[in-house]
């Protein structure tokens, strides 16, 4: 019986899961009323609850523990509270991104529950205190407008957070990434990305000359040689790109593009041949079976984890992802891929792909230049995230390190990316109140004209 709900539960899971991504491009068709809006966003709660239940259903079929049922209850209270307190707070929120937020954190639960129950707790734990932190955040990006006038306050911050890691960080898998405070373990890059990002914006979105420029390079270059004598390469990678994404939105110069591309590939090359660990994931990228014993063990079984799930998965705890190392963490997209199958994989895929979307989407539609660079360098860090992930894992491009995003296993990188899309939600309520501004304008000015003509024919 146990099996026959296991092989059933994976069709439905893929089903609905592609029915709610459905629901997230959809709304971007055309123009349509808010009461149709208002539909989608219903069908795509209801799919994500139908899907959260089906998996939770195989969860208690297979393991028989009560626990597991409180538990998942408890995910259910959270994910309604969080939805009606960002929906009663900020009238103009994005249900969307709301949704797509919830929806990713309850896939990394369900994940997370089947590959450590211990894990899943705590992540739950640390995303109900996230929440509870980071429901604050859209109003102070809608009323403190000094934001933009911390710029070397951001600078000093990021560099002095990102040095204290490179003297005193804790070293995992031969990187310095965390600091340990009061026997809590932080990795600090994750929220410096966040300020790097502040940063930037702060120094380009009034003057764009050589010399202001030449500055923000300056002080962007140090932010990544930081984490370079630190080993996290894959984090230098994500504050790059970022800078020169932002960089060029802000100045519209492919000569300052091109010669940040060209200085990113002396880098890289530079990099290869002074960290050997760099060498090794080379090596494994390049070609995994060949060592297979040592340095190809872990991305050769992500392709293999991913090659067995075919199209529709193994089915929960019929695969064996705990073969691959950090499977919480880096490789959470391959135990994915292997027990929830391929179409269930890409509709993760197109969620992410969903919400960055709808970060360049809020960026296009922001009028102040500071906020629009905002939203760009964010939804830059968010997108470019979910690549270095999933390419590493896919062996599209070596391993980087880098968690999924709201998915994989980390409490700084959950908050953080919470942090990161509270912003978002800031910014588009923002937005909102600015087109009920011009509208409240447009009507005054209306009914200014009308009393003007009255009095004149009077």
């Amino acid at each position: 019986m146990t099996n026959l709900i296991v092989e059933v539960s994976k069709y439905l899971m893929a089903i609905l899961f592609a029915c709610y991504t459905y629901e997230c491009f959809s709304v971007l068709r055309g123009r349509l009323r808010e009461e149709q809006k208002n539909g989608i966003f219903r069908r795509q709660r209801i799919f994500m609850h139908l899907m959260h239940l089906n998996a939770y259903l195989v969860v208690y079929a297979v393991t028989d523990d009560p626990m597991l049922v409180a538990f998942y209850i408890f995910q259910v209270i959270f994910v309604a509270v969080t939805m009606s307190c960002y929906h009663l707070l900020y009238e103009g929120a994005s249900k969307l991104l709301v949704n797509n937020m919830c929806m990713l954190l309850i896939i990394g639960f369900i994940m997370l529950t089947r590959l450590s129950f211990d894990k899943a707790f705590r992540q739950c734990l640390i995303a109900l205190a996230a929440t509870v932190l980071t429901l604050i955040v859209p109003f102070f990006i809608r009323k403190l407008h000094f934001l933009r006038r911390l710029t070397w306050l951001y600078a000093v911050a990021g560099i002095g957070a990102l040095a204290a890691v490179a003297a005193f960080g804790a070293t995992s898998y031969g990187a310095k990434l965390s600091l340990s405070i009061a026997g809590v373990s932080i990795q600090p890059s994750e929220f410096v990305k966040i300020i790097f990002v502040f940063f930037v914006a702060c120094m380009l979105y009034e003057q764009t000359d050589f010399r202001r420029v030449l500055i923000a390079t300056v002080v962007a270059a140090v932010h990544v040689l930081l984490l370079v004598a630190s080993r996290d390469l894959g984090g230098a990678l994500i504050f790059f790109v970022t800078y020169l994404a932002m960089l060029y939105v802000a100045t519209r110069k492919l000569f300052y593009l091109a010669g940040g591309l060209l200085a990113g590939s002396i880098a890289a090359v530079v990099a290869y041949q002074l960290f050997a660990h760099v060498r090794v994931r080379v090596l494994a990228w390049a070609d995994p079976l060949s060592v297979i014993e040592n340095e190809g063990y872990q991305i050769c079984q992500s392709l293999f984890a991913i090659g067995t799930g075919g199209w529709f998965g193994m089915g929960l705890y019929q695969g064996m992802p705990e073969k691959i190392p950090v499977v919480e963490q880096d490789f959470i997209f391959s135990a994915i891929s292997e027990e929830l199958g391929g179409i269930f994989a890409l509709c993760l895929l197109m969620v992410c792909v969903s919400c960055f979307l709808m970060f360049v989407n809020v960026a296009m539609q922001m009028k102040e230049q500071f906020y629009k660079l905002v939203a760009l360098g964010l939804g830059t860090v968010y997108g470019f995230q979910v690549f270095l992930t999933v390419g590493g894992v896919t062996k599209f491009i070596p391993s980087t390190g880098v968690t999924l995003p709201l998915v994989s296993y980390g409490g700084s990188s959950l908050l953080a990316t919470m942090i990161i899309f509270a912003i978002i939600q800031g910014l588009y309520v923002l937005r909102q109140d600015e087109g009920k501004g011009n509208g409240a304008k447009q009507t005054k000015r209306k009914k200014t004209g009308l009393d003007t003509a009255v009095k004149e024919l009077s």
